[in-house]
C-alpha cells in the first residue's frame, strides 16, 4: 500500500481535512445531523442529555449552515438541519477545488501536473491507467456532441 508523501491538515482524506477545519462542537453536531438525517436543534440538545446549552446549539449549526456545511428548512417556528453534502461528495468537492487550483495555467505549464497524475494512478494500480484512459474518452465523445 502507498502512503502519500503530503497529506492536508495531516489528514488520510481529503473530506477529513473539511471535518477538520471545523470546530469541536461544529463537527459534533454534523455527527449528530448525519447520524439522525434532519433534526431540529430541540432533538439534538434533547438527545444529548441537554449537557450543552440550547442556544449553544443553535449558533453552531446556525454557523455550518452560513459556512454552507448544511442545508435548513423551516418547520413552524423552527429549523431543520440536515447534512448538504454527503462524505463522498465534500471529498470529490475538495479534489475538484485542489486539482483545478494545480491546473491553473497561470502559474505555469499543466504537463508536470498532468505527468504527475499518471504516475501517480500508475503508480498505484496499472488497472487506473486503462480506467482513466476510458474516462478521458468517454469525456472526449460527450464534448463531440
Amino acid at each position: 500500500m502507498l502512503t502519500p508523501k503530503f497529506r492536508l491538515q495531516g489528514s488520510r482524506r481529503l473530506s477529513e481535512a473539511v471535518i477538520d477545519s471545523l470546530g469541536t462542537l461544529e463537527q459534533q453536531m454534523l455527527a449528530e445531523i448525519r447520524r439522525h438525517g434532519e433534526v431540529s436543534v430541540r432533538q439534538i440538545w434533547e438527545g444529548g442529555g441537554e449537557t450543552i446549552a440550547y442556544t449553544t446549539i443553535m449558533t453552531t449549526l446556525d454557523r455550518l449552515y452560513k459556512k454552507g456545511v448544511l442545508n435548513r428548512r423551516k418547520v413552524s417556528r423552527a429549523f431543520l438541519y440536515s447534512a448538504k453534502y454527503s462524505t463522498a461528495e465534500m471529498e470529490h468537492g475538495v479534489a475538484k477545488d485542489v486539482i483545478s487550483t494545480l491546473l491553473e495555467t497561470s502559474t505555469g505549464s499543466v504537463e508536470p501536473v498532468l505527468a504527475c497524475i499518471v504516475d501517480a494512478v500508475t503508480d498505484r494500480d496499472r488497472g487506473f491507467l486503462d480506467e482513466l484512459e476510458r474516462l478521458v474518452q468517454e469525456k472526449r465523445r460527450e464534448i463531440e456532441k
